[in-house]
C-alpha cells in the first residue's frame, strides 16, 4: 500500500475535498445555484457535457441512493423494473435535486427512456429534453444523431437566453478533453502494484468529479494526482482485479472487494473507464466530432457495435476485446461482472462476456445486486471466496 507523506494538512489535501464533496454531493452545485448559475441534472455518460460547459451550466449527473429506501417511486413505476431508475426518481420526488434547474433524459435504456415523460410530469423542472440516442452506430445513426446534438444545443441555448459560439464550443471541447487526459493520468497510477491509490478512492473522485463543473474537476484531479504521485510504498500483493458492468455511484461494493483483501485496479464502467476512453476529436464542425465520440465510443452495452465480420470469435473481440487489454495492462488477475436487476442491457450480455473472459484465463464472479444495502453480508461471503480462488 502507500502512504501520505510530508506536512500536508487535511484542509490542503485534494483527497479529502474529494471525500467532502461525496458525502455532500449536492453542496456546491446549491452554492453556484444561489450565485445565480443554472444547474442541468442527466442521466449517463451520453449527455455531452460540453453544451453545459459552454453556457457556463453546472452539470450534476443523476444518481440515486443505495442507503435509502424507495418509498414514493412505488407510487408511479413498477418494483420490477430497475432498482437505479426507481431510486432516482424516488429522490427527486423526496426533494432531494429540488435544486436542480433542468434534466436531460438520453435514451440509453428502456427504462430511462419509457420514463421521461414521469420524469417531466412529476419532477417539475423548468427544463426537460429528450435526447434520442440510436442503439446502432451505421452511418445513418451518426447523421440522426448529429441533428440530436443541434436539437439539444438549441434547446439549451433557448433555456439560458444565449448562443454557443463556436470558439466557447471549442474551449468546452478542450476542458472536457482535459478531464479525459487527466484522469489517464491518475489511472496509470493504478497499474503500479500495489496501487498508488485505492479502487475505493477513485469511485469516490469519480462521484465527487460528476457533482461539480467540469473546471473544478480538472483542478481537483491535478491536485489529487500530485499528492498520489508522493505517497510512500508499503508491501501489499493481494489479487488486482477488474470491475464492469452496470452503473456503479457508490463505494460499497468496491469498499468491500478491498476490506476482504482485494485489489481493485481497473474498470469498465460509465462512471469509469468509459468517461476517458478516447477524446473528442476537435473538428471543422464540432458536432460532427461529438456525435461521433457520443455514438462510437461510450463502449456501453445498450450500443451495438457494428462489425465488418460473420465470425463469431472477431465479433467478440470487437465488443469485448478492450476489457481484456485492460486486465493485461492493469496486471488484473479476476473480474467482477456487476449488473443491476432488470439491467436488460447489461445482464444479455453475462453469458457470453463471462465466457469470453474465462476462455482468456481470468477468473470471473458476476454479481446481481438491487441497488440497496441489504445483500452486503451475503455478497462478503462470495467475495473473499471468489479471492481465495485467484493465485
Amino acid at each position: 500500500m502507500f502512504s501520505n507523506q510530508g506536512e500536508m494538512t487535511q484542509l490542503d489535501s485534494g483527497l479529502a475535498k474529494v471525500d467532502s464533496i461525496y458525502h455532500a454531493r449536492s453542496q456546491r452545485a446549491r452554492e453556484l445555484k444561489e450565485k445565480g448559475k443554472k444547474v442541468i441534472s442527466y442521466f449517463c455518460l451520453v449527455t455531452p457535457l460540453e453544451f453545459l460547459t459552454a453556457l457556463d451550466i453546472v452539470p450534476y449527473r443523476m444518481f440515486g441512493s443505495l442507503r435509502e429506501p424507495i418509498t414514493l417511486a412505488d407510487a408511479h413505476l413498477e418494483s420490477i423494473m430497475c432498482p437505479f431508475v426507481r431510486s432516482c426518481l424516488d429522490l427527486t420526488l423526496k426533494g432531494e435535486y429540488e435544486f436542480v434547474d433542468g434534466i436531460i433524459v438520453p435514451h440509453t435504456c428502456d427504462n430511462i427512456e419509457k420514463t421521461y415523460n414521469i420524469w417531466k410530469f412529476l419532477s417539475k423542472f423548468p427544463f426537460c429534453h429528450y435526447l434520442n440516442l440510436p442503439h446502432m452506430s451505421f452511418t445513418s445513426s451518426l447523421e440522426f444523431f448529429k441533428e440530436e446534438l443541434i436539437r439539444l444545443k438549441k434547446s439549451l441555448e433557448s433555456f439560458v437566453g444565449r448562443a454557443i459560439s463556436l470558439e466557447q464550443l471549442i474551449q468546452a471541447i478542450r476542458i472536457c478533453n482535459e478531464t479525459r487526459y487527466l484522469l489517464r493520468e491518475l489511472y496509470e497510477l493504478r497499474k503500479e502494484d500495489p496501487p498508488r491509490i485505492s479502487g475505493v478512492e477513485v469511485t469516490k473522485l469519480m462521484v465527487a468529479g460528476l457533482s461539480i463543473p467540469v473546471a473544478e474537476w480538472n483542478e481537483l484531479l491535478r491536485q489529487v494526482i500530485q499528492e498520489t504521485k508522493k505517497r510512500e510504498e508499503r508491501p501489499d500483493h493481494r489479487a488486482r482485479l477488474l470491475v464492469l458492468g452496470s452503473e456503479i455511484d457508490d463505494i460499497a461494493l468496491i469498499q468491500l472487494v478491498e476490506d476482504s483483501g482485494g485489489n481493485v485496479v481497473v474498470d469498465d464502467l460509465c462512471t469509469g473507464t468509459r468517461l476517458f476512453r478516447d477524446v473528442v476529436e476537435i473538428t471543422d464542425d464540432p458536432l460532427d466530432g461529438l456525435a461521433r465520440f457520443y455514438l462510437y465510443e461510450n463502449r456501453c452495452s445498450r450500443t451495438y457495435r457494428t462489425s465488418e465480420t460473420e465470425n463469431w470469435k472477431e465479433d467478440l473481440e470487437n465488443r469485448f476485446g478492450h476489457v481484456l487489454k485492460y486486465a493485461e495492462e492493469f496486471n488484473a488477475r479476476g473480474v467482477i461482472l456487476y449488473t443491476l436487476r432488470f439491467c436488460d442491457s447489461v445482464e444479455l450480455d453475462v453469458p457470453v462476456l463471462s465466457k469470453y473472459l474465462k476462455d482468456a484465463g481470468l477468473r470471473v464472479l458476476h454479481i446481481e445486486d438491487d441497488y440497496s444495502m441489504r445483500a452486503v453480508g451475503q455478497l462478503r461471503t462470495r467475495i473473499q471466496a471468489f479471492l481465495e480462488m485467484i493465485d
